[in-house]
């Protein structure tokens, strides 16, 4: 009896093994588009955000140099071409960076390149940023102003004079960020 006891091998058998295999295969199955996702979410997030921050140290430098008015006024359709100058921030960085903001940031959540567009300080039309989203294509011409699905991450995100002219919003809010 005593050698059938040492003969036994301890261990999984296949069995064990392919059921142990198919479910990490549904769980991962389950959580990599969520994980997926959320990276998406996260990039597209902080492209608002800096965005905003832009914006906000922007206005505070344009008060401070013009006596500057508030933000424009929000109109239903917002035209791209109405900017003439556009860089990758190096003109803001110029006149914000250190006393407005610690840096004006280059590249949206998806690495690519911001969009600055400014005009004369005097003008209407001040300064447009533009991220072109996951595709990296910029839209441009006559945009209607209004929220994207925040789950279409092509779209392109644009922050001009004040208040976000495309921008991810949830489908039962009219909120803009």
């Amino acid at each position: 009896m005593l050698s059938k006891i040492r003969n036994r091998q301890k261990g999984f058998t296949l069995i064990e093994l392919l059921i142990v295999i198919a479910i990490i295969g549904i769980i991962a199955a389950l959580l990599i588009p969520n994980f997926l996702d959320a990276l998406q979410k996260a990039k597209q997030k902080r492209t608002v955000a800096d965005m905003r921050n832009t914006g906000t140290a922007f206005f505070s430098w344009l008060t401070d140099v013009n006596s500057a008015a508030a933000a424009g006024q929000a109109t239903t359709t917002f035209d791209t071409s109405a900017y003439t100058t556009c860089d990758d921030g190096t003109q803001l960085e110029n006149v914000l960076v250190p006393q407005y903001t610690q840096s004006v940031p280059k590249q949206d959540g998806w690495k690519t390149a911001y969009n600055y567009c400014m005009n004369a300080p005097t003008a209407a039309r001040v300064l447009m940023i533009q991220s072109a989203g996951r595709d990296t294509a910029l839209q441009s011409g006559t945009l209607t102003v209004e929220g994207f699905d925040p789950t279409d991450y092509d779209q392109d995100i644009i922050w001009a004079d004040g208040y976000f002219v495309r921008w991810p919003q949830r489908l039962e809010g009219t909120a803009t960020p």
